[in-house]
């Protein structure tokens, strides 16, 4: 097995068995270990010109028009040593009526010192549905800093649909940072979903805009804090054209000394626009934590499982 061959199957190992995924032909995928391409594999209609920077990876991904892909793309970021910085650079672009899943999978299950940021412009174009999925896995310290940032166009009637979670190991620090335009019978679908303990550190910022006629947006945060973590959300919702639908979501637990913060912020610029919000910030419900410990859990185990539903 080559080198690139190893860090590939090292990078998937680490995901854990229940996500890792063999490597198939007939599967798009690609691996990025701290700044280098190792592996990539591509599929008829999707395009990928990666470069390698001195200071990170720029990578262009194009999904030609009419192009709808079956199965799912992989993209596997990852940084396996205790140490080391990610800086990752991408342009995406969806043409017309084209549909594609893209899941992303980051890892870095020794992190004590690493760093992770990305920059993204993600142009979505007329009829096209682009859905993302980013999960991560982290390892018991805290040691990563992990900060995406994104710009999303998305143009008449295409859809957008994004869903981050923490699916192993402790966050350490996160600042989430997207901003969105939506364009005409356009609509986006944002979910995170991060469980934070001891000092980790959670910040979040999304911005949606509607811009145009019967465009329609969401943005649903699900955040937990227990011992010293604490948690800062930043929802913005502005609907500036007729019939344009949103609604913000925010529902944080804090535990033992954890701290929570939730900013929804709403704005209709447009008489025939209608934007709603929900903000709960709170302890477990006592009812829910009642009922499971009268069926054997403990309240460690109880408070658990509340928070593992929140977050699913």
């Amino acid at each position: 097995m080559t080198k690139n061959l190893q860090i590939v199957d090292d990078l998937y190992r680490s995901l854990g068995p229940e996500l890792r995924h063999a490597v198939n032909d007939d599967e798009a995928h690609i691996e990025i270990h701290q700044n280098r391409v190792v592996g990539c594999h591509l599929v008829p209609g999707l395009q990928v010109d990666a470069k390698e920077l001195n200071d990170g990876v720029e990578a262009k991904i194009l999904l030609e028009k009419n192009t709808r892909l079956v199965k799912p793309v992989r993209i596997c970021f990852g940084v396996l040593p205790e140490n080391g910085r990610q800086n990752v650079v991408l342009d995406i672009a969806l043409q017309e009526n084209t549909a594609g899943q893209f899941r992303a999978y980051c890892t870095f299950p020794n992190a004590r010192k690493v760093e992770h940021r990305m920059n993204a412009v993600i142009n979505i174009e007329p009829g096209a549905d682009y859905s993302y999925t980013e999960h991560h896995v982290h390892g018991p310290h805290g040691g990563v800093l992990v900060m995406p940032k994104a710009h999303v166009v998305i143009g008449n009637g295409a859809r957008f649909r994004t869903e981050f979670k923490l699916l192993q190991g402790r966050v350490g620090e996160m600042d989430i940072d997207y901003e969105l335009d939506c364009y005409a019978n356009a609509v986006f679908e944002m979910l995170a979903a991060v469980n934070g303990k001891a000092n980790d550190r959670i910040t979040i910022h999304e911005s949606g805009r509607l811009l145009g006629e019967y465009s329609r947006g969401a943005l649903t945060t699900h955040i937990a804090v227990r011992n010293q973590a604490s948690a800062e959300v930043y929802n913005t919702l502005i609907a500036e054209a007729p019939y344009a639908r949103g609604h913000v979501d925010c529902k944080e637990i804090i535990q033992d000394q954890g701290k929570a913060k939730a900013v929804p912020i709403v704005e209709v610029r447009h008489p025939k626009a209608h934007v709603t919000h929900e903000a709960a910030i709170g302890s477990v419900d006592s009812k829910q934590l009642e009922t499971l410990m009268s069926r054997g859990l403990n309240e460690e185990e109880a408070i658990d499982l509340i928070i593992a539903g929140m977050l699913s």
